[in-house]
């Protein structure tokens, strides 16, 4: 049989889906027609209904179109998990322009190399950001930007007092400079009649996600309408217990990537379903008390954050019931035995690992709900979901049940390709299969296990990280002649980045001690997103490399295992 998995599904799973011809805003205006004025966003306590977040999002829309915002357009989202975020993509893909969401985390220096890429002309940024993209700016082609401030959609006592107590110390207090607009005066001078009709098509581009990809720097996934759509009714299907306008869901993990945006936000649109924002997942008494008051149902996240909660004193106290959550999707790292199994002892409900690429946007593997979950596996296609196991030897011959080799995908959320990177595009899309750079197998019962990463990618917390940048930032240190970086096993993160550095000679000698981890560190920490800093580092005299120059992290890993084993 081609398709083993079939046969293991839920019976409540369908083999193959009818999937509509929808854009994402069909899914909110759904949403609209059948739960106008059912909560849509949660934050900290304030509610914004459906029919209030298509209303705002209309108004946005008409404002970002009288500052020029056209189809096809780029336009950066600079924003944390709050409903401003909701308001501005769905105002931004009413247009037929394309959201470009950045990691609120970035640096100036990693921003600058996203928008550049991507062509973002109007950025829309929580004002704690502000002075980031107002120092990129010279250098990009940003003509104009939209702040809105993080207090903006608090309930009254607590927006009075985070202005008395926080923002200013928070760095959400600016003044506008130049032509740059608040997003509140946008909308309160607009009307949703004035929202331009604009013609959105299925399969118009609606994202680029950006991604590590197989190879090299981080790449601009095109991802459409048609496949987040078709990616948001696979997720519904798998969770077949599923309640139709009764679902709430947590959201921890960041909307600004597709795994947040799609399992999370646009999940639970379909759903009719409420959504919990949560603008830090770092804070796990945020995360705990909001599970809490609001009986999530859904919470899609990453290992490292549910190991935080089974590991959190007051959990462990039982000071919270978080008997509310039924279903959770854990992606971007392995998921240990021990994480899921006292996870579910404590809330009752079902904690399955999944698979999936910023190239598929997002999910294409999940364990099943009610059937086996397999340890190690990262679980079976999703429907409409086909896949293989290849050689690696020639990336063409089918290989057998147990066999090892590189897994590529089909289906119906697969990317359209890479943005402005043609050839990229050609090695990892053939004949309308991905080529993940995973490296797997298949079991008898279609069950799929990763091997390990043809690709050179860590996944930090879920975090993507390239060593190669980490590289970039330390080389650029006085005191630093060679460095290369990779990723070891984590307790805490699944993975975490290490440095192994190479000293300059003469006064920076390493025996001089002129220079320390703490040093570097630090260094590090002014030119990269936090989860990107090695959280260790190894002084060495030489890097491992070929005949031909080329760095072997591999080895560096080995070695370093050996060595503390």
């Amino acid at each position: 049989m081609q398709k083993p998995w079939l046969s293991h599904y839920d019976k409540a799973v369908p083999h193959s889906l009818d999937f509509p011809a929808l854009t994402v805003v069909d899914v909110l205006q759904r949403a609209v027609r059948d739960y106008p004025n059912k909560p849509c966003t949660i934050f900290q306590g304030a509610t914004l209904s459906y029919k209030e977040v298509d209303d705002l999002s209309d108004r946005l829309a008409a404002g970002l179109a009288a500052l020029g915002v056209r189809k096809g357009q780029r336009v950066g989202l600079f924003i944390p998990n709050t409903p401003q975020f909701v308001i501005a993509y769905f105002a931004i893909l009413k247009l037929g322009a394309v959201v470009v969401a950045t990691d609120p985390l970035y640096t100036p220096r990693e921003l600058e190399y996203q928008v550049n890429d991507a062509g973002v002309e109007l950025m829309v940024v929580m004002t704690n950001n502000y002075a980031k993209v107002k120092e990129v700016q010279p250098r990009t082609r940003i003509r104009q930007v939209v702040a809105t401030n993080i207090k903006d959609y608090l309930p009254p006592v607590k927006k009075l007092l985070f202005g008395l107590l926080k923002e200013k110390k928070a760095g959400f207090r600016v003044q506008l400079r130049d032509n740059d607009v608040w997003m509140g005066d946008l909308i309160a001078a607009h009307a949703p009649g004035q929202r331009p009709q604009v013609p959105v098509e299925p399969d118009d581009t609606a994202l680029l996600q950006y991604s590590g990809g197989t190879t090299g720097r981080s790449k601009g996934v095109v991802a459409v309408h048609r496949g987040l759509v078709a990616n948001t009714a696979q997720i519904d299907a798998w969770n077949h217990e599923g309640e139709q306008g009764g679902e709430m869901v947590l959201l921890a993990i960041p909307m600004y990537h597709a795994y947040g945006m799609v399992v999370g936000m646009l999940y639970g649109m379909w759903k009719g379903g409420s959504l919990v924002m949560i603008p830090d997942p770092r804070n796990v008494g945020d995360v705990l008390t909001n599970i809490q008051k609001y009986k999530a149902t859904t919470f899609p996240g990453v290992p490292a954050m549910y190991n935080a909660i089974n590991n959190h004193p007051d959990v462990k106290a039982g000071k919270y019931d978080l008997s509310s959550i039924r279903f959770c999707i854990s992606g971007s790292a392995p998921l240990l035995r021990e994480t899921k199994e006292r996870f579910e002892a404590l809330t009752g409900g079902h904690l399955l690992e999944g698979y999936g690429l910023s190239e598929t946007p997002v999910a294409t593997h999940c364990n099943p709900l009610t059937g086996p979950n397999k340890t190690g596996s990262i679980g079976m296609p999703l429907p409409g979901v086909d896949c293989r196991i290849v050689s690696l030897q020639d990336g063409v011959t089918v290989l057998k049940q147990g066999e090892i080799g590189e897994l590529v995908i089909k289906g119906p959320q697969v990317m359209r390709g890479y943005h402005n990177l043609p050839t990229e595009t050609m090695d990892v899309l053939k004949e309308g299969w991905l080529y993940t750079g995973d490296i797997a197998s298949m079991d008898a019962d279609g069950y799929f296990y990763i091997i390990d990463r043809k690709k050179e990618l860590v996944k930090v917390g879920g975090y993507q990280v390239w060593p190669r940048e980490v590289e970039e930032v330390l080389q650029q240190h006085p005191a630093v002649r060679e460095v290369g970086a990779a990723g070891l096993p984590d307790a805490e993160s699944g993975e975490a980045i290490h440095a192994w550095v190479v000293l300059q000679e003469g006064p920076l000698l390493y025996g001089d001690q002129a220079v320390t981890p703490d040093e570097l560190r630090a260094w590090c920490k002014q030119h990269l997103a936090p989860y990107k800093v090695p959280k260790g580092f190894t002084f060495i005299d030489k890097l491992p490399r070929t005949n031909v120059g080329k760095l072997l992290r591999r080895e560096l890993v080995r070695i370093h295992m050996e060595q503390n084993a």
